[in-house]
């Protein structure tokens, strides 16, 4: 008799988590069918994490090494956007909702109304990189500077020191937690009563990744996404919140503080996470996992922080 050994592959689906569990069970009947026992003594279960794009790689990396020790565990990964992922942990259509920004408290609110208790992991740390095409000769900007080129206020890159190139700003979607906290910390200078928007003619894009190919391609453009997608194709500026000194997006200026766009990154489950949820977060939290989020390029966890809302 053999120990039932599940490949150590992320499922990604962008239907509905239903096709998970019908996955799953199929799995386990062929495999019974197969005369492949399962080990009852070993953790079994599946898990579901939705949410921010921004650690979607990380937590698929994590998920796989999990899957290596855990097999009879499935993780099932996808991405969507930080919003998309708190919407469904309220709705109960997964366990962890994955996140580059804290609920709002409408968001709660709501969770609560609908019987879900909201429970919040900080599970690293990320810069918000602002990123331009190789060719551009601006290198560093303060983040007045980073929020007139959003808001439509500068147009032409000549009014920074660069060439004349008309600036084209781009945005994740409105879906997005780094959307949101960019739109927070630069377009409203962390003012929550501010009305200020992105301009009009700013281009939204789906994804991180489609930032950057904008980006690799476009003269003129300027964008914002995560550190784990800095990359050699674009370039990386340095920020500033006063113009006296300038700080590029790396692991230690985020630990430090110095960084002007440094955030934790979080993970949102129903209640403190127990059985094989709680298998997983702790996994994410161990030095093990951690190294994923760090191979990913995000800044790891040096203490851990877990409250309820």
């Amino acid at each position: 008799m053999r120990l039932l050994q599940i490949p150590a592959v992320v499922l990604k689906i962008s239907a509905s988590m239903k096709l998970f569990t019908i996955i799953v069970i199929l799995s386990l009947f062929l495999l019974a069918g197969c005369n492949v026992h399962i080990d009852p003594n070993q953790p079994m279960g599946m898990i579901r994490i939705k949410g921010s794009d921004t650690i979607v790689n990380a937590e698929q990396m994590v998920s796989e090494e999990f899957m290596k020790d855990y097999p009879q565990v499935f993780v099932a990964v996808t991405g969507g956007g930080s919003g998309v992922g708190i919407a469904s942990l309220i709705n109960k259509n997964c366990d962890i909702a994955g996140a580059s920004r804290e609920m709002s408290k409408k968001e709660i609110n709501m969770a609560q109304k609908r019987g879900v208790n909201p429970f919040e992991i900080v599970v690293a740390y990320d810069g918000v990189a602002v990123i331009v095409n190789n060719n551009n000769p601006v290198d560093k900007l303060t983040i007045d500077e980073l929020r007139k080129l959003f808001i439509g206020e500068i147009t032409n890159w000549k009014e920074l020191g660069g060439q004349d190139v008309p600036v084209v700003t781009l945005s994740r979607e409105v879906s997005s937690g780094t959307h949101a906290y960019f739109k927070e910390q630069v377009i409203h200078l962390g003012n929550k009563l501010s009305k200020e928007e992105f301009s009009p003619k700013t281009l939204l894009l789906s994804s991180s990744q489609a930032i950057v190919e904008e980006v690799s391609n476009n003269p003129g453009a300027v964008g914002y996404l995560g550190m784990g997608y800095i990359s050699d194709r674009t370039k990386p500026l340095a920020l500033s919140k006063t113009g006296e000194e300038y700080y590029p997006p790396v692991m230690k200026n985020v630990l430090d503080g110095t960084y002007p766009l440094s955030r934790p990154l979080y993970f949102y489950t129903d209640n403190e996470p127990n059985g094989v949820i709680k298998l997983f977060v702790d996994y994410a939290l161990s030095e093990k996992g951690q190294r994923a989020f760090e191979d990913s390029g995000f800044v790891p966890m040096r203490k851990n922080v877990a409250r309820k809302n």
